[in-house]
């Protein structure tokens, strides 16, 4: 809470990384709505002969990519958060974690305007609108602690070790496809479901899906499974960061 009273540079911080990430393209925030339905599109033509049995495909495929880049873009562009912004940490004091907080709170900001974007193509595309997406800010929030602790521990990290940024992408590929984006969690047998779903990112595709695409409300098991895991990872995160913050100055 005492990062409270740094609210109006966290803000600062905010806007100047959106105006960044928008403002030095051509098409600005269109690209975060291209980028995914281009990916798709892309999916959709190479997946959907063997994936046909599954209802609504397309948007079955946008939610799944969406929910993703929350966490990878998020967890990506945290990464340089400290390093990237290396005046900061070394001729100011401020508390280093407002510089991860800042790209997350930005992260979250895009991911929610993507997702807002969604909404009519949800009309456009015939899966209709049900009340059950009202249910979206409490979700994203959730999703949200998971995106910034593991932000705090890649961002501290990168610090002493700069190969992690190379590290973490793969580890992103490798979980792009031990996620259900693409294909149904049907598919996953039964004796490996157990470890398939104790991916938090998992349970999070599944509960966007169901509140946009199936009109439901999601097991109270995944709030509670979603809220524990982002919970436990904001304290480790908090943690490392605050255990390795120590030497940011001499080592940015």
């Amino acid at each position: 809470m005492y990062l409270f009273g740094y609210k109006e540079l966290i803000k600062n911080l905010v806007i100047s990384d959106l105006k960044a990430k928008y403002s030095s393209s051509v098409l600005g925030f269109a690209w975060s709505m291209l980028n995914p339905l281009l990916m798709m599109l892309v999916l959709y033509f190479v997946f959907s002969n063997i994936f046909k049995s599954q209802e609504n495909f397309v948007v079955y495929l946008l939610t799944g990519i969406l929910a993703w880049r929350f966490f990878a873009i998020g967890t990506t562009t945290a990464i340089s958060s400290i390093v990237g912004k290396s005046s900061l940490v070394t001729k100011i004091y401020i508390p280093r974690e407002i510089l991860t907080l800042s790209t997350a709170i930005s992260s979250l900001i895009s991911s929610t305007l993507e997702f807002l974007v969604l909404i009519p193509l949800l009309v456009i595309l015939g899966a209709g609108i049900s009340a059950t997406a009202l249910m979206f800010p409490i979700i994203q929030l959730m999703y949200f602690l998971i995106v910034y602790g593991i932000s705090l521990i890649l961002a501290s990290l990168y610090v002493y070790y700069r190969d992690l940024n190379q590290i973490w992408d793969v580890v992103l590929q490798v979980g792009f496809f031990l996620s259900p984006i693409i294909y149904p969690l049907s598919l996953v047998p039964a004796k490996y479901e157990f470890y398939y779903m104790l991916n938090p990112i998992t349970r999070l595709i599944n509960m966007y899906r169901d509140i946009f695409l199936n009109g439901t409300i999601p097991k109270i098991s995944d709030f509670g499974i979603v809220l524990l895991f982002g919970l436990l990872l904001f304290f480790i995160g908090t943690a490392v960061f605050k255990k390795l913050s120590r030497r940011f100055a001499e080592e940015v």
